[in-house]
Protein backbone atom coordinates (compact mmCIF):
# COMPACT_ATOMS: atom_id res chain seq x y z
CA UNK A 1 0.00 0.00 0.00
CA UNK A 2 1.29 3.45 -0.89
CA UNK A 3 1.26 6.46 1.39
CA UNK A 4 1.87 10.15 0.78
CA UNK A 5 1.63 13.31 2.87
CA UNK A 6 0.26 16.56 1.47
CA UNK A 7 0.80 19.98 3.08
CA UNK A 8 -2.52 21.82 3.06
CA UNK A 9 -3.04 25.53 3.69
CA UNK A 10 -6.14 26.95 5.34
CA UNK A 11 -7.40 24.09 7.53
CA UNK A 12 -8.19 25.38 11.02
CA UNK A 13 -10.71 23.02 12.63
CA UNK A 14 -12.27 19.56 12.65
CA UNK A 15 -14.95 20.75 10.22
CA UNK A 16 -12.13 21.51 7.77
CA UNK A 17 -10.70 18.02 8.29
CA UNK A 18 -14.09 16.41 7.67
CA UNK A 19 -14.60 18.40 4.45
CA UNK A 20 -11.22 17.22 3.12
CA UNK A 21 -11.88 13.61 4.18
CA UNK A 22 -15.26 13.59 2.45
CA UNK A 23 -13.84 14.87 -0.84
CA UNK A 24 -10.96 12.38 -0.76
CA UNK A 25 -13.39 9.46 -0.38
CA UNK A 26 -14.25 9.98 -4.06
CA UNK A 27 -10.65 9.81 -5.34
CA UNK A 28 -9.92 6.50 -7.06
CA UNK A 29 -7.30 4.45 -5.25
CA UNK A 30 -7.58 6.08 -1.82
CA UNK A 31 -8.15 3.65 1.02
CA UNK A 32 -7.42 5.83 4.02
CA UNK A 33 -7.15 9.50 4.92
CA UNK A 34 -5.70 11.00 8.10
CA UNK A 35 -5.89 14.77 8.61
CA UNK A 36 -3.67 16.59 11.12
CA UNK A 37 -5.22 20.06 11.33
CA UNK A 38 -2.55 21.48 13.67
CA UNK A 39 0.30 20.57 11.32
CA UNK A 40 -1.69 21.13 8.12
CA UNK A 41 -0.91 17.64 6.86
CA UNK A 42 -3.17 15.22 5.00
CA UNK A 43 -1.88 11.63 4.81
CA UNK A 44 -3.40 9.52 2.05
CA UNK A 45 -2.97 5.75 1.81
CA UNK A 46 -4.03 3.38 -0.94
CA UNK A 47 -3.08 2.08 -4.38
CA UNK A 48 -3.20 3.99 -7.63
CA UNK A 49 -4.22 7.45 -6.42
CA UNK A 50 -2.55 10.38 -8.18
CA UNK A 51 -1.25 13.71 -6.92
CA UNK A 52 -3.55 15.40 -9.41
CA UNK A 53 -6.61 13.57 -8.09
CA UNK A 54 -5.77 14.26 -4.45
CA UNK A 55 -4.97 17.92 -5.13
CA UNK A 56 -8.22 18.42 -7.06
CA UNK A 57 -10.24 16.90 -4.20
CA UNK A 58 -8.54 19.07 -1.58
CA UNK A 59 -9.13 22.16 -3.72
CA UNK A 60 -12.78 21.15 -4.19
CA UNK A 61 -13.07 21.16 -0.38
CA UNK A 62 -11.81 24.76 -0.44
CA UNK A 63 -8.18 24.36 0.59
CA UNK A 64 -4.80 24.75 -1.10
CA UNK A 65 -2.10 22.11 -1.43
CA UNK A 66 1.33 23.61 -0.78
CA UNK A 67 4.10 22.18 -2.96
CA UNK A 68 7.34 21.86 -1.03
CA UNK A 69 10.64 21.52 -2.89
Amino acid sequence: MGMKNYKVKGMTCEHCAKAVEQELEFVAGTQGVDVDVERGIVRVTGHGFTDEGVTAAIEEAGYEVVVED
